[in-house]
């Protein structure tokens, strides 16, 4: 039976006997371990808001009336020319209005539905921007402003006034950045819009938001969606597109296809409408896992090093526990052990090192033009991204511990003696 205090009395009398060689092989650990913390942490958090960037204002169901082609051409009809091949010239669009029909039944069904975490509508069109002689061509939609800020992280995007400010005022504007500098305009200042058919209404600017993409921000505004009902004199039932957002995205593809063919309508999924983000995405994970298990690999090999060292100068100690009535697994074990406290410690003073870190890089100041409010570099403190840090340090220091105490085991103390 193993005598536990005395085996681990002797595996604490040889560490502390080299406290230098422990306090490498600690550190070899604990900076191995915090670097690894400091990286995942930083690496998730950018990644995490690159995403955002897409994620945050991107629904993952757009639904709208597509403009195309008619499939049926007055040509098809005639009988006498089925077997004929028939070549048509300058196919127009067909004639479809951009309201979808039924809308507010269908967000209704949309919203009751399990893996729907909210459907909204909107109502876009084009305008002209007008302030004094300066005119310029831009796109208004109408929202319901609350849900869009909770679907959407409106609030993200606003530098200036709230969402609550544009939700309580039927006549107020939420107005791109860009749009504010070119004409020298502020909050609380009169905008005047113009329709495509020439109608002119004067807004009140309530809010100033900037997506960081300089081509929406010169372009687009936002307004309650009766305010913009109003300005193109439909009724509440006019709306252009529904923007859905689903609690799980992986399942936008086939939801859209299901929505298509029940409806009848265009719906475009977030994988679909960016294949390339999602490219992205998959390769900056997989570069920010292969750097961070890398480094923790190293870490091991480094910790297997020392020990394997440690074992060889500890040959006369092993001699002597062997001379004296220990057994080769008494040996393995007290070196299992040493290993073992080693990487407990160093596990420890790790996870402190990288949660440190990682918390001085969340005051570091970060501006992006993208993401106005954040302020400094963005960081995720994901619980398991140290479970997984510690069980590595406990892991591999194991298995460093593990071959050498293996390898002490099997020495034979007569030859270790007679070589004195």
């Amino acid at each position: 039976m193993t005598n536990w205090p005395v085996i681990l009395s002797i595996a604490k009398t040889h560490l502390l006997s080299k406290i230098k060689q422990t306090a490498t092989a600690a550190l070899g650990v604990t900076f191995g371990i915090g670097s690894y913390i400091t990286l995942v942490c930083f690496m998730t958090g950018l990644n995490t808001m690159l995403d955002d960037l897409i994620l945050n204002q991107t629904p993952h169901i757009h639904i709208y009336n597509e403009i195309e082609p008619s499939k049926n051409q007055p040509v098809n009809l005639l009988a006498n020319l089925k077997n004929n091949f028939s070549v048509i010239h300058s196919v127009k669009p067909k004639l479809s209005q951009k309201k979808i029909h039924n809308a507010l039944p269908i967000i209704n069904y949309l919203n009751k539905d399990i893996h729907v975490r909210g459907a909204i509508p909107e109502v876009k069109t084009q305008i002209f921007y007008i302030a004094g002689s300066i005119e310029l061509a831009g796109n208004l939609t109408g929202i319901n402003v609350m849900d869009e800020a909770r679907l959407f992280n409106l609030k993200n995007y606003i530098v200036e006034g709230t969402p609550e400010d544009l939700d309580t005022n039927d006549n107020g504007i939420l107005l791109g950045a860009g749009i504010a500098k070119k004409m020298s305009l502020s909050l609380g200042d009169r905008i005047q819009i113009s329709t495509i058919k020439g109608d002119v209404f004067p807004l009140k600017i309530v809010a100033i938001f900037q997506s960081g993409i300089a081509d929406i921000d010169a372009m687009q505004s936002f307004a309650n969606l009766k305010t913009v009902q109003r300005i193109l004199g439909e009724a509440e039932n006019y709306i252009t597109d529904i923007n859905v957002k689903l609690y799980d995205i992986e399942l936008a593809p086939s939801f859209s296809k299901k929505i298509e063919q029940q409806f009848h309508l265009t719906a475009i999924d977030i994988k679909t409408a960016n294949a390339q983000f999602e490219t992205g995405t998959t390769v900056r994970n997989l570069i920010t896992y292969a750097v961070s298990i890398t480094l923790l690999i190293v870490a091991g090999f480094g910790i297997y090093n020392i020990l394997n060292m440690l074992i060889y100068e500890k040959m006369n100690d092993i001699a002597i526990l062997k001379a004296t009535g220990f057994s080769g697994k008494d040996v393995q074990i007290i070196f299992m052990s040493q290993a073992m406290i080693i990487g407990f410690v160093g596990g420890i003073l790790g996870l402190l090192l990288g949660y440190g870190l990682v918390r001085f890089i969340d005051t570091i100041p970060f501006r992006t033009e993208s993401l106005p409010t954040v302020k400094t570099y963005p960081v995720n403190l994901d619980p398991l991204f140290f479970v997984i840090g510690f069980s590595f340090a406990i892991f591999s220091t194991f298995l460093a511990g593990y071959f050498p105490a293996k390898k002490a085991k099997k020495i034979d103390p007569v030859n270790i003696i007679r070589g004195q």
